[in-house]
Protein backbone atom coordinates (compact mmCIF):
# COMPACT_ATOMS: atom_id res chain seq x y z
CA UNK A 1 0.00 0.00 0.00
CA UNK A 2 1.27 3.34 -0.98
CA UNK A 3 1.62 6.13 1.43
CA UNK A 4 3.24 9.55 2.02
CA UNK A 5 2.90 10.85 5.08
CA UNK A 6 3.73 14.28 6.00
CA UNK A 7 4.76 16.25 8.85
CA UNK A 8 6.19 19.22 10.22
CA UNK A 9 3.27 21.93 10.11
CA UNK A 10 2.11 23.99 12.56
CA UNK A 11 1.58 27.44 13.81
CA UNK A 12 5.16 29.86 12.89
CA UNK A 13 4.50 33.85 12.76
CA UNK A 14 4.79 35.72 10.08
CA UNK A 15 8.64 36.05 8.85
CA UNK A 16 9.54 32.64 10.60
CA UNK A 17 10.14 29.21 9.25
CA UNK A 18 8.95 25.62 9.25
CA UNK A 19 10.18 22.62 7.72
CA UNK A 20 7.92 20.04 5.91
CA UNK A 21 8.66 16.30 5.45
CA UNK A 22 7.02 14.14 3.58
CA UNK A 23 7.26 10.24 4.46
CA UNK A 24 6.85 7.52 1.25
CA UNK A 25 6.57 4.03 1.75
CA UNK A 26 5.06 1.38 0.03
CA UNK A 27 7.00 1.90 -3.01
CA UNK A 28 10.29 3.27 -4.17
CA UNK A 29 9.89 6.94 -5.14
CA UNK A 30 13.57 7.43 -5.55
CA UNK A 31 13.33 7.74 -9.25
CA UNK A 32 9.51 9.65 -8.63
CA UNK A 33 9.32 13.38 -9.74
CA UNK A 34 7.93 14.71 -5.88
CA UNK A 35 5.46 17.76 -5.53
CA UNK A 36 4.03 19.82 -2.47
CA UNK A 37 1.15 21.35 -3.10
CA UNK A 38 -1.22 23.60 -0.98
CA UNK A 39 -4.83 24.76 -0.72
CA UNK A 40 -6.15 27.47 1.40
CA UNK A 41 -10.04 27.52 3.01
CA UNK A 42 -12.30 28.57 0.08
CA UNK A 43 -8.91 28.26 -2.58
CA UNK A 44 -8.32 25.60 -5.20
CA UNK A 45 -5.27 23.59 -4.72
CA UNK A 46 -2.43 24.84 -6.31
CA UNK A 47 1.08 23.58 -7.46
CA UNK A 48 3.99 25.18 -4.87
CA UNK A 49 7.10 23.31 -5.90
CA UNK A 50 8.30 19.81 -7.63
CA UNK A 51 11.65 18.78 -7.74
CA UNK A 52 13.49 15.72 -9.92
CA UNK A 53 13.99 12.25 -9.08
CA UNK A 54 17.63 13.44 -9.12
CA UNK A 55 17.33 16.57 -7.05
CA UNK A 56 18.73 18.68 -9.96
CA UNK A 57 16.10 20.14 -10.94
CA UNK A 58 13.41 22.02 -9.05
CA UNK A 59 10.26 24.80 -9.82
CA UNK A 60 8.68 26.74 -7.56
CA UNK A 61 5.08 28.97 -8.02
CA UNK A 62 6.38 32.47 -8.26
CA UNK A 63 4.70 33.84 -4.96
CA UNK A 64 7.34 31.35 -3.09
CA UNK A 65 10.47 31.53 -5.24
CA UNK A 66 13.42 32.64 -3.21
CA UNK A 67 11.22 31.73 -0.25
CA UNK A 68 10.98 28.08 -0.19
CA UNK A 69 13.35 25.11 -0.82
CA UNK A 70 12.48 21.79 -2.02
CA UNK A 71 14.87 19.19 -1.62
CA UNK A 72 15.11 15.41 -0.73
CA UNK A 73 16.85 12.26 0.39
CA UNK A 74 16.00 9.40 -1.44
CA UNK A 75 18.09 7.06 1.04
CA UNK A 76 15.25 7.65 3.41
CA UNK A 77 12.17 7.98 0.66
CA UNK A 78 11.70 11.57 2.21
CA UNK A 79 10.86 14.82 0.42
CA UNK A 80 10.97 18.00 2.25
CA UNK A 81 9.32 21.78 1.75
CA UNK A 82 11.77 24.12 4.26
CA UNK A 83 9.54 27.61 3.96
CA UNK A 84 11.25 30.84 5.56
CA UNK A 85 10.13 34.36 5.26
CA UNK A 86 6.53 33.64 5.79
CA UNK A 87 3.65 35.70 5.19
CA UNK A 88 -0.12 35.07 5.88
CA UNK A 89 -1.01 34.17 2.78
CA UNK A 90 0.98 31.30 2.93
CA UNK A 91 -1.26 29.41 5.54
CA UNK A 92 -2.92 26.51 3.73
CA UNK A 93 -3.12 22.40 3.86
CA UNK A 94 0.51 21.00 2.27
CA UNK A 95 0.46 18.06 0.46
CA UNK A 96 3.04 16.03 -1.04
CA UNK A 97 2.56 13.96 -4.36
CA UNK A 98 4.62 11.63 -6.03
CA UNK A 99 4.25 10.79 -9.70
CA UNK A 100 4.25 6.95 -10.71
CA UNK A 101 6.20 7.21 -14.54
CA UNK A 102 9.88 7.92 -13.04
CA UNK A 103 9.66 11.05 -15.49
CA UNK A 104 12.94 12.65 -16.21
CA UNK A 105 11.50 16.28 -15.55
CA UNK A 106 9.88 18.35 -13.00
CA UNK A 107 5.98 18.53 -13.03
CA UNK A 108 3.25 20.87 -11.76
CA UNK A 109 0.29 20.50 -12.55
CA UNK A 110 -2.40 18.24 -10.11
CA UNK A 111 -2.82 15.39 -13.21
CA UNK A 112 0.57 14.77 -13.16
CA UNK A 113 0.44 13.25 -9.94
CA UNK A 114 -0.28 9.42 -8.91
CA UNK A 115 -0.37 9.59 -5.33
CA UNK A 116 -1.27 12.06 -2.78
CA UNK A 117 -0.61 12.49 1.17
CA UNK A 118 -3.17 13.52 3.95
CA UNK A 119 -1.50 17.06 4.09
CA UNK A 120 0.06 19.13 7.46
CA UNK A 121 -1.59 22.12 8.34
CA UNK A 122 0.36 25.30 8.08
CA UNK A 123 -1.12 28.64 9.77
CA UNK A 124 0.52 31.87 9.86
CA UNK A 125 -0.06 34.62 12.15
CA UNK A 126 1.16 38.24 11.82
Amino acid sequence: QVQLVESGGGLAQAGGSLRLSCAASGRTFSRSVMGWFRQAPGKEREFVAAISWSGTSTYYTDSVKGRFTISRDNGKNTVYLQMSSLKPEDAAVYCCAAEAKYRNTVLAGDNDYDYWGQGTQVTVSS
